[in-house]
């Protein structure tokens, strides 16, 4: 089993996540576990607030050190009962691209993961530092934040994990073989004058 421990500012962004499609069926198979942790429980604060200006300048706010670490410690701690190794993933478009081999890397891993979804403009580069902090981009563009990232994330990784998908369902997948999934048709064989092509139709289950 992976163990996902997302922390995030936005909690309830993965309520629907968790209990839609695939990943619910993973995790009621028991070949995955995803802990939600909002950020905000672990700030010191007297405002509640997680984040500030940025020194030196510049717009926007950055989410500080010290609430940060203490929900990462607090995630490690809940890890460190399995005895697998604990990765840290920052979703951020300056990291490494996500792809098919490297969500295939960390299916097949013997590891759990913490991802951190940072906001605003992200996050203290001393957290990264200290924590040895794997980043992560979906692509060269920039969200709101790492909540939708993570999610694609986790989708692409779930969906590799041996017993996940049925049998035989990724025998077939379009970068198995490094090329684009070929056209698909299903019932019915003809629509609005487009008929599915005739080498097909004797296949038709």
């Amino acid at each position: 089993m992976i163990r996902f421990i997302v922390l995030t500012l936005f909690k309830n962004m993965f309520s629907e996540f968790v209990n839609t499609s695939i990943i619910n069926r993973a995790i009621e198979d028991k070949k995955v576990d995803i802990e939600v942790i909002d950020i905000r429980d672990f700030t010191q604060d007297k405002h509640n607030r997680v984040d500030f200006p940025p020194y030196g300048g510049g717009n926007g706010m950055i989410i500080s050190c010290e609430p940060l670490s203490l929900a990462i410690d607090s995630a490690i701690s809940k890890l460190s009962e399995y005895k697998k190794d604990i990765k840290i993933i920052y979703l951020s478009p300056r990291g490494k691209v996500l792809n098919y081999n490297l969500s295939k890397e960390i299916a097949s891993s013997n590891s759990n993961y913490i991802l951190i979804c940072g906001h605003y403009e992200g996050i203290d580069e001393r957290i990264i530092e200290e924590y040895s902090v794997e980043e992560i981009s979906i692509g060269d563009y920039v969200l709101t934040g790492g909540e939708l990232a993570s999610q694609v994330l986790m989708d692409s990784v779930i969906r590799l994990i041996p017993g996940v998908l049925s049998e035989g369902s990724l025998d077939e997948e379009s970068h198995m073989n490094n090329l684009l999934e070929y056209p698909q048709y299903t019932k019915p064989s003809e629509f609005r004058g487009r008929k599915v092509p005739e080498v097909l139709l004797s296949r038709t289950p």
